[in-house]
């Protein structure tokens, strides 16, 4: 991992891992992991935040920018707020496990 990241921002940047039907398919068959990640993060970033924050090998990181849905309250029209997404692609025999990341 390169020193030109501050470890302070790498915490920031991963917001949270997606967990959804599609995560988890991708998950299986590419041996990739997804998260949400901040709208300015860069690629490099991503990278070295996960291998900080998870201790494992990164292999490729792809993002992906969703805009927001425009949804109705009532009255009022209001939009959700734009998401980043990062595909982490783990080198083989790498995993990670949320489960027990906690120790």
């Amino acid at each position: 991992m390169s020193a030109a990241f501050k470890e302070g921002r790498l915490a920031q940047v991963l917001v949270a891992p997606v967990i959804s039907e599609k995560a988890t398919q991708v998950a299986e068959k590419q041996n990739q992991v997804l998260f949400k990640v901040l709208r300015d993060a860069t690629k490099p970033e991503i990278k070295a935040a996960v291998e900080l924050m998870f201790k494992v090998e990164v292999e490729a990181v792809n993002v992906v920018n969703v805009k927001g849905k425009v949804k109705r309250f009532g009255r009022s029209i209001g939009r959700r707020d734009h998401v980043k997404k990062a595909y982490v692609s783990l080198k083989a025999g790498q995993e990670l496990n949320f489960s027990g990341e906690a120790a």
